[in-house]
């Protein structure tokens, strides 16, 4: 069962999200898309004024460039010396990772908006991603 559903998404934009609803009573969005313009007006801390400002999407990084000593990391268990010896290691044992799941529960990927002033040339981004299939600026698509 398909229902096409509006709803406001942070930044002032419309999105149009297409829900499927599964027997089982789940949601998952598919084909989500979100339009910007190229350009807005914002406030720009540095400037300490409403500037026009370009609108880009962040580059996304994997989780070990942006956290490498995050709980659960392998570079924090070999720096504490968790992983290596022998014995029984828990997490570090011997089973292994489950290979296939069932259904992929996230269909989407979170991506941040960047704000880059025209005066000062300095970027901002937003507090928080938006998940979103794709976002649309101007005519550039980003996925």
């Amino acid at each position: 069962m398909r229902i096409r559903k509006r709803t406001h998404v942070p930044g002032r934009c419309l999105a149009s999200l297409e829900l499927i609803v599964h027997e089982s009573g789940t949601q998952m969005t598919t084909n989500s898309k979100m339009k910007l313009p190229k350009e807005t007006k914002r406030h720009c801390p540095t400037c300490r004024k409403h500037t026009t400002h370009k609108i880009g999407v962040a580059k996304q990084k994997t989780r070990s460039a942006t956290r490498p000593l995050s709980r659960g990391s392998t570079v924090r268990a070999k720096a504490r010396g968790v992983r290596s010896g022998t014995g029984n290691k828990g997490k570090w044992g011997s089973k292994p990772p489950v290979a296939k799941w069932k259904r992929k529960t996230k269909v989407t990927k979170r991506m941040t908006l960047e704000y880059t002033c025209k005066e000062c040339k300095k970027t901002h981004q937003i507090k928080k991603a938006i998940r979103t299939g794709r976002i649309e600026i101007g005519e550039k698509v980003a996925k």
